[in-house]
């Protein structure tokens, strides 16, 4: 059976990949696609770890090559999912989770029909600036550049199937987890899994 695929977004600040990374570390059957950026590493990122951290001449040329399943150019830097971090893996029955933007999130959809999209909000605007100030990692005018394209980002949220309100963290990632189990328990999938079993219930004595 083919994997699923999940897409991920939220606005900078709303706690995404902090939520991802504790489902992650939940459940095994999902992996994360490591995306590429041409954005310089924060403290404590690592390479082919958090990103594939590239030059901008060397994304551009990977556009050219038709390398990645989706592209965006965010807050001045570019970031993408090339195809061979993700088709291959949904191929092989594993499911798939993307944490990209609301950009790169209308690509895939554009392709994938039947991923399931969501998005995570912020509890407040004053939240989400003082969860970008408690990072440390970006100076004052990446802070306002990020504020100012937030309201944007977070108006995109009705392109989703399933919207989370990070308040409380544990809540969230239980709310995340939720939707992975949800999903894989749709009636087309079961159909596909247990068709030998339906088969037996459904056989006339």
């Amino acid at each position: 059976m083919r994997g699923t695929l999940f897409i991920v977004a939220a606005p900078s600040g709303a706690g995404k990949s902090s939520i991802v990374n504790a489902c992650l570390a939940r459940d095994r059957n999902i992996c994360l696609s490591i995306s590429f950026t041409s954005r310089a590493p924060r403290p404590g990122e690592r390479h082919a770890e958090h990103y594939h951290f590239i030059a901008a001449e060397e994304f551009k040329a990977m556009i050219r090559a038709g390398d990645f399943f989706e592209y965006a150019q965010v807050h001045g830097d570019w970031k993408g999912t090339a195809r061979q971090s993700v088709e291959p893996q949904l191929a092989a029955g594993k499911d798939v989770l993307l944490e990209i933007d609301w950009q790169g999130a209308q690509q895939v959809k554009a392709q994938v029909p039947d991923a399931v999209g969501v998005f995570i909000l912020p509890p407040s605007r004053a939240a989400l600036e003082e969860r970008m100030r408690k990072r440390g990692q970006d100076s004052e005018e990446t802070i306002a550049r990020r504020l100012a394209n937030a309201r944007e980002e977070m108006s995109h949220h009705d392109e989703f199937d399933y919207v989370i309100v990070n308040e409380v963290f544990e809540t969230a990632v239980d709310e995340m987890c939720a939707i992975f189990t949800a999903s894989r328990l749709r009636r087309d999938l079961q159909a596909q899994r247990h068709a030998g079993l339906i088969a037996a219930l459904l056989a006339s004595d």
